[in-house]
């Protein structure tokens, strides 16, 4: 039996958010960097199941009103971006698919082999300039997550707050106070 295929055309200006409507549902991740199309492939069953347990570890602490998702697009100078997590303020609307960054307390990136270099810095970077207040990046260690807590500082870039290792739990203020144990995520 033949395959379906799908004619792409990209676009003769820069990428858009419209734009990514077009796109196939193919479990590929399609973000906008600087009006470029940035395609990373579906991400593996650990990466997702380390990202579910830090949601439901960041969810059961959530005061009311405050909303974790999972995938959610947000909107970013210059682009689009699809964080693994995105934690959203009391108030946001709830049935948008490409959130405000005033309506983002925090966006948290578990780290992929295909994605490193963006979560490390491209979408740090993008996050800060559109004042999103904290970050999470997350990395697999040998001995398990290990994850980078930033704040966004006075100069508009973020500073690191602290780590979280793989056998510290640890108190954080962000986006609201609650204690995180990473020994119980995934190794």
């Amino acid at each position: 039996m033949a395959q379906p295929t799908y004619e792409w055309r990209p676009p003769e200006r820069s990428w858009r958010e419209q734009d990514l409507r077009d796109l196939p549902e193919d479990g590929n991740r399609y973000e906008i960097i600087d009006g470029s199309l940035h395609v990373t492939p579906p991400a593996g069953p650990d990466h997702h199941e380390l990202a579910d347990d830090i949601r439901m570890a960041v969810r059961q602490t959530t005061p009311p009103g405050w909303r974790v998702i999972r995938e959610i697009g947000i909107r970013v100078p210059g682009g689009n971006l699809i964080p693994d997590i995105t934690v959203l303020k009391p108030g946001a609307p709830q049935s948008r698919m490409w959130a405000e960054p005033t309506d983002i307390a925090l966006v948290v990136e578990v780290e992929s082999p295909n994605s490193r270099r963006h979560d490390r810095f491209t979408k740090p970077a993008l996050c800060a300039e559109a004042g999103i207040r904290s970050y999470w990046r997350v990395e697999r260690g040998d001995f398990g997550p290990v994850m980078y807590r930033y704040q966004l500082g006075k100069d508009e870039h973020y500073e690191l707050l602290g780590t979280v290792g793989p056998d510290d739990p640890v108190n954080v203020d962000e986006p609201w106070p609650m204690t995180l144990d990473p020994s119980a995520w995934p190794r």
